[in-house]
């Protein structure tokens, strides 16, 4: 279904002071600090759809969608067939270190969607990952596991999902006060010997999620949380592809670098397998289980400013806004595109240049929030 969405000016987030409450956080302790921003503003009720409105359908999507295997159904994480069995059970979402020290990663090319985020203005900018999986109970090896931020519990209510992670500053804790981000797990996983100090030693490892689960009062089933509307990603029809030509300009980009500088963050388009590959510090990204590179159907960039909280380098990304510039890129093209969030019980929106909800590849998907400071510095080979 498409739809429009007026552009409106949303300065900022909401009125927001931090107070202490005592959170775990293996960095530097912290002082207080307010971000100052506006509340948002409510979407306006949507138009009566007219003939000329309706979605344009093209040669690919008019074909007779692939038939789902019996007893599967197509997840909303990927758009496509996974157990029925899983149909309502919630995803988590994995916070992961993303220090060259803490490579190699494990369990990473299983995610279903991947989130990047600079995880502070310290350090050159270093990101983490924040990994999402819906059938979390095939987890081997998963990690290693560190600590959240503000805009990452944000993100992973977006999917209903529980955050696991390992403690994080005190900002956190006005958050996880509220009914619509309590869900998480922090600190409880197991501690693989790694030969690494400990803050690398933290993995989710197979049944730590069934005891976290077991031994608390967080539901493995999607519950009243869950924003009325239950998309996130608008997915083509299973079994077709979409064509971008329809949504804007196209431009062929096989290769996307990244302006998180301590990581070397790049994707790159492998032809062969219609994926994109992530990179960091110079390498491929080869998961330390199997090798598997962590790749995706769907890259979205996202130009996403942000407020820094204290000298220590936290921060929160400005999540709340509306017609922010973005792109969209899939099988070897790209076009531009914009992001909305207007309201913190709504998901983050996409949007090709028309106005018409962006429709994206089944598949997994990448998610990139690029400062804007630095957004100008993203490029596109």
């Amino acid at each position: 279904m498409k739809r429009k969405i007026a552009s409106l000016l949303i300065a900022g987030l909401l009125l927001t002071t931090f107070t202490a409450c005592g959170a775990k956080e293996e960095e530097s302790e912290i002082g207080s600090s307010a971000v100052e921003v506006m509340p948002p503003v409510e979407e306006p009720a949507e138009e009566e759809v007219t003939p000329e409105d309706e979605e344009i359908v093209t040669e690919d999507e008019t074909a007779a969608s692939a038939e789902i295997p019996e007893g599967m159904y197509l997840s909303e994480l990927t758009g496509e067939p996974i157990d029925e069995a899983l149909k309502d059970q919630r995803p988590i979402a994995a916070m992961v270190d993303n220090e060259k020290t803490a490579l190699p990663h494990f369990g990473t090319a299983e995610a279903d969607v991947v989130y990047e985020l600079m995880n502070s203005t310290a350090n050159n900018r270093i990101t983490r990952l924040m990994c999402l999986v819906k059938d979390w109970e095939k987890i081997d090896q998963l990690g290693s596991i560190r600590s959240t931020r503000p805009t990452n519990i944000v993100l992973a209510a977006e999917w209903n999902a529980v955050l696991c992670h390992d403690g994080g500053p005190f900002y956190n804790d006005q958050y996880f006060q509220q009914k619509l981000y309590k869900d998480h797990f922090s600190g409880i996983f197991s501690r693989v010997a790694n030969g690494k100090s400990r803050e690398f030693t933290e993995y989710i490892v197979s049944g730590d999620l069934n005891s976290a689960f077991k031994n608390s009062s967080i539901s493995t089933t999607y519950n009243e949380n869950r924003f009325a509307d239950e998309s996130h990603f608008n997915f083509t029809q299973y079994g077709t592809t979409v064509d971008l030509s329809t949504m804007g300009t196209v431009s062929d980009v096989t290769e996307v670098d990244l302006p998180f500088k301590h990581n070397e963050s790049k994707l790159k388009y492998n032809e062969s397998t219609g994926k994109y590959e992530y990179y960091d510090y110079g390498s491929l990204h080869q998961d330390g289980e199997d090798s598997e590179a962590l790749a995706f159907t769907n890259v979205i960039l996202q130009d996403t400013s942000f407020a820094q909280l204290d000298k220590n380098g936290y921060l929160v990304y400005n999540y709340l806004n509306v017609d922010q510039p973005g792109y969209y890129l899939t099988g070897g093209k790209c076009i531009p595109i914009k992001w909305t969030k207007s309201s913190e019980t709504d998901h983050t929106r996409y949007f090709d240049l028309s106005g018409n909800e962006l429709t994206i590849n089944t598949g997994k998907t990448y998610v990139g929030l690029i400062p804007g400071d630095t957004w100008d510095q993203v490029v596109l080979k």
